[in-house]
């Protein structure tokens, strides 16, 4: 691989001009959107690299983008959200862009103050990545600069937000299990800590209610604090539900350990179903059925929403959800029914 390719490699490669490499790489009108994903993919791929510096001169621009992560998401045993983060570097080297990762502390959130990269002027744009609190999402939304939300989003605020389809996650997870024969299935989540929490556990409800079966409110379970800070022992329901559909992996794979402490066998005496694919679904025996997350895909929309942002000042895309799927393991028993 050559070490200074140049835009006329490129163009040369496509047999097309060093003009459209430029607008291309640049996010400039003229160049259509399939032939701009060929530019960019074979740039990564003969390795071109952006002369920052003269275009940060040249353009105002800083090429980083700030990625922000409350730092309740990020403790020894929570790897999602920089797993995340690590696609979003790799799709920003599309762009000739970096991203800084900014861990926001609680005081700070508590206290409402903004990432002293903003105040530096040090990025171009921000993406918030996970859940924050109401009074902080108030505060972004008075940041002068391009911002996104991603894995979440607050109906009251007037930011683009990416996400995975929770609802129909879920809604398809609890259709599956009803279709294995069960008929007493259970939520474990705090519905108070996460728009991604509740529209799980709405799509959990939707198949509830599409199947004419009840919703149960003591088998709606809490499985953390109302800040989706710290997780709590989730109290085992009387009689048992025959499944349980979990928010997560980790709530998963906590849940079923607890119930083999307790006695009993899982998926024979109930079945566990997670969501987001992540490591602690296969940690466990029975590996977890859960819902897949497309992260690559969830990572590339938010950052060609947030470069149209910066190169297009007033964008909007509203919220974007992105398709999910079942991941079909060991933790569900078919109950067979007269």
């Amino acid at each position: 691989m050559k070490s200074n390719v140049t835009m006329r490699d490129i163009a040369d490669k496509l047999g097309v001009s060093s003009v459209t490499v430029s607008k291309a790489l640049n996010d400039k009108d003229g160049v259509s959107d399939e032939l701009k994903e060929r530019i960019k993919t074979l740039a990564g791929e003969m390795g071109y690299r952006f002369n920052t510096a003269a275009k940060s001169m040249k353009e105002g621009l800083t090429y980083n983008i700030g990625v922000v992560i409350p730092e309740r998401f990020t403790g020894p045993s929570q790897s999602f959200y920089l797993h995340i983060y690590q696609q979003i570097s790799r799709e920003l080297e599309q762009y000739g862009y970096y991203g800084i990762l900014h861990i926001l502390h609680r005081e700070d959130e508590e206290q409402l103050n903004l990432p002293r990269i903003y105040y530096d002027r040090k990025v171009d744009g921000f993406i918030l990545l996970g859940q924050v609190s109401k009074p902080y999402i108030e505060l972004v939304q008075s940041m002068d600069l391009p911002k996104m939300f991603l894995d979440f989003y607050d109906e009251h605020a007037d930011i683009d937000s990416v996400v995975t389809d929770n609802f129909y996650g879920a809604y398809e997870l609890t259709n599956y299990l009803i279709a294995q024969g069960h008929r007493d299935i259970a939520y474990v989540g705090n519905l108070y800590s996460t728009s991604s929490i509740q529209d799980r556990f709405l799509g959990y409800y939707k198949s509830l209610l599409e199947h004419r079966l009840p919703l149960r409110n003591e088998w709606v379970l809490s499985d953390r604090d109302d800040e989706g800070a710290v997780y709590v022992d989730v109290e085992l329901p009387q009689p048992l539900p025959t499944a349980f559909v979990c928010n997560c992996d980790q709530v998963a794979y906590n849940l079923v350990q607890k119930l083999i402490a307790q006695g009993y066998r899982v998926p024979e005496d109930c079945s566990v179903v997670g969501f987001d694919n992540d490591v602690y679904a296969t940690l466990i025996v029975p590996q977890l059925t859960t819902v897949g997350v497309d992260i690559e895909q969830m990572a590339r929309t938010a950052i060609e929403s947030i470069m149209k942002k910066i190169s297009h000042p007033g964008s909007r895309f509203g919220r974007v959800l992105v398709q999910g799927h079942i991941v079909y393991r060991d933790s569900v028993q078919r109950i067979e029914r007269p």
